[in-house]
């Protein structure tokens, strides 16, 4: 579903080559400034200007790189969809959430009753009753499910997420790492998931990613990495995760 090859973004990341298969789910992992969310940026057409991307980034065969932003923005909400770390990046806090849910229903997809199919997708995240609120009125892991709703709202081909849990609490963070699952699942959709945690990444990912400077210096099963780590990165991540303490 996405095929990335020798991705380079000026000296910032070099030469990233990965892929991820329909219904998928794959960890990208790596300290703060290794080069994660710039990588997902280039896949998502989201990068600052000043940022030239090389190489090849295709969407079930479709090239990415070098499109242009009307072609990006059609597959935007649509085809590809990203779930930032802070909710409220993507959140209008003048515009009620079920008016924002069923905005990329109302752009992109073929259900005509857009403020009902929003209704229904606020229900499917555990936010029942929510659609007239705004989103000051929600907490954080509330804020981030309304965000949710709107990634898979058109059943995309592929989901990214960027820390999407980090700031919330191990309680809250459990629920949306489920409903992440469950969406991905149900909708057979290619997930990106990009964290610093090791533990989430057990929980979500079937295969990882791992990130250093730039550059992937491992990747192998979730369980091969997570249990063997070959890299002496790789196993420092893993003697600083809790689950190295967990054993």
């Amino acid at each position: 579903m996405l095929e990335v090859r020798g991705l380079g973004v000026e000296a910032l990341v070099k030469g990233v080559s990965f892929e991820v298969g329909r219904g998928e789910r794959v960890g990208l992992i790596g300290e703060s400034g290794s080069g994660k969310s710039l990588t997902a940026l280039s896949v998502m057409g989201l990068l600052p200007d000043e940022l030239r991307p090389s190489g090849s980034v295709k969407l079930n065969g479709r090239e990415l790189l070098g499109a242009s932003e009307k072609e990006l923005s059609r597959l935007r909400g649509n085809e590809m969809c990203m779930v930032f770390q802070e909710p409220m990046t993507a959140l209008n806090p003048a515009m009620r959430v079920g008016a924002q849910v069923a905005e990329p229903l109302r752009v992109h997809g073929t259900r005509r009753d857009h403020r009902a199919a929003a209704v229904e997708l606020l229900d499917s995240v555990g936010l029942p009753g929510t659609a007239k609120a705004y989103p000051h009125q929600l907490s954080g892991g509330q804020r981030q499910r309304v965000v949710l709703a709107m990634a898979l709202a058109n059943d995309p081909k592929l989901l990214i997420c960027d820390e999407p849990t980090t700031a919330l609490d191990v309680t809250v963070q459990a629920q949306i790492l489920d409903l992440i699952l469950d969406g991905v699942r149900d909708r057979e959709t290619a997930l990106l998931f990009i964290t610093h945690d090791l533990a989430v990444v057990a929980t979500v990912c079937e295969r990882v990613l791992v990130m250093l400077d730039g550059e992937i210096v491992e990747s192998g099963s979730t369980r091969e990495v997570l249990t063997a780590p070959r890299h002496e990165y790789t196993r420092k991540l893993l003697a600083a995760s809790d689950l190295e303490a967990s054993r």
